[in-house]
């Protein structure tokens, strides 16, 4: 959900803006590892909800940037609803009694 919403926002980020942008908007307490990053970007390739384009960085590096789909987008839209539910869920369980 997280990488999904970061390429909501719009544009095409390459995977290493896409960790550091979730690192600096949750104030470092979110930490997206390459070893993880890159498998789920694969796997959201593979499902259609991103595509991925090579380029250079501005450091004139290679690398892949990626944009959201239509079907990453709706794919967004149910996970966004399912963690509304669990939040809600939560929120009830931790409250005080």
């Amino acid at each position: 959900m997280l990488i999904l919403k970061t390429l909501a926002r719009g544009g095409e980020l390459h995977g290493f803006q896409i960790a550091d942008w979730i690192q600096e908007t949750s104030d470092a307490v979110l930490h997206v590892e390459e070893g993880s990053l890159y498998p789920a970007l694969q796997r959201m390739l593979i499902k259609g909800w991103i595509v991925g384009d090579w380029g250079k960085t501005e450091e004139n590096r290679r690398a892949r940037y990626y944009r959201l789909t239509a079907d990453g987008r709706k794919q967004l839209d149910r996970e966004l609803e399912r963690y509304g539910r669990v939040a809600q869920a939560i929120a009830r369980i931790v409250q005080p009694a």
